[in-house]
């Protein structure tokens, strides 16, 4: 019996001990894990950093982003309705009436020729 009552007093006296060192484990795997997310960042922000510090890359963002060119490049700029069509004939086909002449007259002649089908 006393031996039994020890071991319950022992039993209890590392329950406590074992429970803390096992919590401060999960808190370590957390933010080691943490930590390394951390890393990645940086070295994602550090690649980022590198590739704007080539000329190169900046002038292509600046092309793509703020659409900025050159002195003496071309540049072609297309205008106008861009919503898709639908397709199929018959009184649903209808032929543009907004725009330049020109794509006046190949949408009439595409409405025509879905009409024809």
């Amino acid at each position: 019996m006393v031996l039994a009552l020890v071991f319950v007093a022992l039993i209890l006296a590392y329950a406590y001990p074992v429970r803390t060192y096992l919590s401060q484990r999960a808190q370590i795997a957390q933010l080691s894990e943490s930590q390394a997310a951390q890393r990645r960042r940086i070295a994602d922000l550090r690649d980022q950093r590198a590739k704007w510090n080539d000329p190169k890359y900046v002038e292509a963002q600046a092309k793509d982003r703020l659409r900025m060119v050159r002195p003496g490049d071309k540049v072609y700029a297309v205008y106008g309705d861009t919503t898709p069509r639908k397709s199929g004939g018959g009184s649903g086909t209808r032929v543009r009436s907004e725009g330049p002449w020109y794509a006046k007259m190949w949408s009439s002649v595409q409405g025509a020729d879905r009409s024809a089908r």
